[in-house]
């Protein structure tokens, strides 16, 4: 399996990359992203794109792939709907445009999150955002999965990037075993994304709206 992935510079991507690049199932990774990954291996091949408006100007370099795992995204906090909209909804839906052109049957993978809005119509900004990207994906020609995690576990050496949020894992270490024992329902990690989003890819069962007990199981 050969896969584009997006956002291997945060917490979510990052942790999904390096699952793929052990994953014996994994053949060749794209990184795309605004900057280098820092990750170095012989499967992994990185597109640097300042704009991933502009996507289509590097078609040569994007077919041939089977999978699409987009693991990018920003926090709604301190942000306009309409500037939200732009870098969540209209992003993704122009590289996933972009990359079904070039890949008729690839599998796309989304990361949008638990609380999400399937009727786009609720009162909370984000959550209707993020429902609006999924229910597009899902009517697009590919095979689409929606992934919605809650709390999410990282990687080894792989922290969020926000300070204030990386603060918090911090202190939330200690307690992810016991969240795992009593609310696993809750919280997953970046392993279970990546290899949930593998096992799709190869035409696994199962629903495509992934709710954190799917993505565990």
């Amino acid at each position: 399996m050969k896969v584009i992935l997006f956002g291997a510079s945060g917490m979510v991507g990052g942790g999904v990359l390096r699952h793929c690049l052990k994953d014996p199932k994994v053949e060749a990774v794209l990184s795309v992203g605004r900057r280098p990954s820092g990750v170095a291996d012989p499967k992994l091949r990185e597109l640097t794109v300042a704009d991933l408006f502009h996507l289509a100007d590097h078609a040569d370099e994007l077919r041939g792939y089977d999978a699409c795992f987009f693991c990018a995204g920003v926090s709604s906090v301190g942000m306009s709907e309409d500037d939200y909209r732009r870098l969540t909804y209209d992003m993704t839906i122009r590289v996933a445009e972009v990359l079904e052109e070039l890949n008729p049957n690839l599998t796309f993978c989304y990361v949008s999150g638990q609380g999400t809005d399937s009727t786009a119509a609720g009162r909370t900004m984000w959550a209707r955002v993020k429902g609006e990207t999924e229910n597009k994906l899902l009517s697009m020609g590919f095979s689409a999965y929606m992934f919605r995690p809650g709390v999410i576990q990282p990687a080894k050496g792989v922290p969020p990037q926000s300070k204030w949020i990386r603060a918090v894992y911090v202190l939330m270490t200690p307690i992810f075993p016991l969240l795992h024992a009593v609310a696993p329902n809750s919280i997953t990690t970046t392993e279970a994304i990546a290899r949930a989003m593998i096992r799709v890819s190869e035409g696994g069962p199962g629903p495509h709206v992934l709710e954190v007990k799917e993505i565990n199981a």
